[in-house]
């Protein structure tokens, strides 16, 4: 199962991120990155995915479609 979330509107490219925001992407990368240790695809391998042009929405899916072949 996927879950979506409902982000505020992203601050403009050159605007700090306030502390919320900062602990927010933490934690939501740690999710990624533990989902993907579960499905066998490292952190070094996802990085590549996501420069060779993969939308962070993309990359979950392809994790949440490896997750269906361990089951």
């Amino acid at each position: 199962m996927m879950t979506r979330l409902d982000l505020p509107a992203s601050p403009a490219p050159d605007d700090p991120l306030t502390v919320a925001q900062q602990e927010a992407l933490q934690e939501a990368v740690a999710k990624i990155v533990a989902l993907g240790t579960q499905v066998g695809v490292g952190a070094d391998e996802m990085i590549v995915l996501l420069k060779s042009g993969l939308s962070v929405g993309e990359l979950l899916d392809y994790l949440n479609s490896r997750r269906g072949e361990i089951a």
